[in-house]
């Protein structure tokens, strides 16, 4: 079966094509296929756009070029009408989602020379437009779209070795003992981890064409809030004292969950550096419904429902005429002490991207309350217990992903916890297994970019077979269309209790319809 390939210059109003090492067209940019034709996929250079008038054929070229430093050519080609043109050539390297190394090649009409391209081509107003690339500011945003092709298959490969990282040390943290020499080491790991999947994170989120408007899903700030202690504390001195108190029901809001742990990992940072490792943070959630304008501290609320979330400290406190600083950027009270800033303005700028506010009172001597406040829904949201035994099951799940070290990830996290697993690393060979054993497969956890056959179309085959069938789709870069397929849905990367929770809570859908 041919393999998909995800072509990131796919809607470029430029000449622009993927090919492989022989030459062969992989894909073409729509600026390509009104130059140089439709069906220019599936066939070579040679026998599409290359003309005799090149000093050498496509095949040498391209083997010249893998034997070189060099990636600009001066090359004769042959648009859709017959017409010949030169065209200034550039080549690079594009690693793929399969695995392969294709090459990148882009093509532009030498200074001064006329455009010949006649053909109308579909611009991103929707306007038809004549392809002319000696326009101004055309080469910059091609070597732009290219860094971006590139950027999101880093992304990919990221997040998946990540994945394995942080699953496993998740894994090893949970099943270790409170006071187990190597605990510390594995939350620095798990740390780590995470804070190099914001970054991975990030990277998936600038290579985007569009901006991702999902990237906030309903949620339970309660857990967030868990864990994120859970985690902190760990690396904090026992003189340091932990007070929880969150709200029995709380309303759901929207957020992303790895920014607002930042948020949260900030403010705690703060607290326990105000404290110099001595007294008691204070961590609750309350619901909060405003019917009028409210003012708290320096923010003012407009009615509506709220989740707040208050971090207090019982430390020394700001000073009254450094207070009004604190949000600044690098703002800092401790020069001498190598501290680029209190982080305030990091909070800020994630809370308000939630469109939401951040409250602080603070007295000298008595301490400082931080108040995150988050635009909810009324309706209530599951408290779920992070009791790892709670998550335990007898049930069989089939797991798919082309990357082994992550079926090796998730066939340890699950077994461990009960589960039987069944594991692919293809399409393909998912749905040999699925057919042999449907009746047995209680649950299919499926990577939604793969070769060959992509997640989406698995789900949908194994759908004509069962159409009840359980599905939970994990991705670092595709996301879910619809909001119910945003509940089954699985952010890479993620943590063991990440996908345990994900798996309990979609087997137990039908117990709580």
């Amino acid at each position: 079966m041919k393999s998909e390939t995800v072509f990131a210059l796919e809607n470029a109003n430029w000449p622009a094509l993927l090919v492989d090492a022989s030459g062969g067209i992989r894909a073409a940019s729509q600026g390509a296929k009104s130059v140089f034709g439709e069906d220019l996929a599936g066939q070579t250079l040679s026998e599409s756009i290359w003309t005799k008038e090149n000093p050498q054929s496509a095949e040498e070229l391209l083997s010249a070029f893998e034997e070189s430093s060099g990636g600009s050519y001066q090359l004769k080609l042959k648009a859709v009408d017959g017409s010949i043109t030169n065209y200034q050539t550039q080549i690079c390297t594009m690693p793929s989602d399969n695995g392969e190394t294709y090459l990148l090649q882009m093509f532009k009409l030498p200074a001064g020379a006329a455009p010949i391209l006649t053909a109308p081509v579909k611009a991103l107003d929707g306007h038809n437009t004549s392809i002319t690339v000696v326009e101004a500011g055309v080469a910059q945003k091609q070597k732009l779209d290219c860094a971006m092709q590139l950027i999101r298959t880093v992304a990919l490969d990221f997040n998946n070795a990540l994945t394995s990282i942080l699953g496993h040390a998740s894994l090893l943290l949970a099943k270790s003992e409170q006071k187990s020499p190597i605990r510390s080491s594995l939350v620095e790991i798990e740390k780590s981890a995470q804070r190099a999947a914001e970054i991975a994170s990030d990277l998936a989120g600038f290579s985007r064409q569009e901006k991702d408007t999902k990237a906030q899903t309903s949620g339970n700030l309660n857990e967030v809030l868990r864990r994120t202690v859970e985690i902190f504390k760990e690396r904090q001195p026992e003189t340091i004292h932990w007070k929880l108190d969150l709200q029995n029901r709380p309303f759901g809001a929207k957020f992303d969950e790895a920014k607002m742990q930042q948020a949260f990992i900030k403010i705690l940072e703060n607290a326990v550096q105000a404290m110099d490792n001595f007294g008691t943070v204070y961590i609750s959630t309350r619901n909060q419904e405003i019917s009028e304008p409210l003012k708290d501290g320096n923010v003012r609320l407009a009615p509506g429902a709220y989740i707040c979330v208050e971090i207090a400290d019982t430390g020394k406190g700001i000073p009254e005429d450094i207070l009004p600083r604190i949000f600044e950027p690098f703002f800092t009270t401790k020069k001498d002490s190598g501290h680029r800033g209190l982080g305030l303005a990091w909070v800020y700028g994630i809370v308000t991207n939630h469109a939401g506010s951040v409250a602080v009172k603070s007295e000298v001597g008595k301490g400082t309350s931080v108040r995150v406040y988050l635009p909810a829904h009324k309706k209530v949201v599951a408290d779920k217990t992070t009791n790892l035994d709670d998550l335990s099951g007898t049930q069989t799940i089939l797991m798919i992903d082309d990357e082994d070290l992550l079926l090796t990830m998730g066939e340890m996290v699950l077994s461990s916890f009960g589960y039987k697993v069944l594991t692919a690393n293809s399409g393909a060979k998912a749905l040999e297994i699925f057919a042999a054993k449907s009746n047995e497969i209680d649950l299919v956890i499926t990577d939604l970019v793969m070769p060959q056959m992509s997640g989406r179309e698995l789900i949908e085959r194994l759908r004509r077979h069962s159409p009840q069938v359980k599905v939970i789709c994990a991705s670092g870069f595709v996301r879910p269309p619809s909001t119910e397929e945003e509940e089954n849905y699985l952010q890479k990367p993620f943590a063991s209790q990440d996908l345990l929770r994900k798996v309990k809570h979609v087997l137990s859908a039908e117990e709580r319809g």
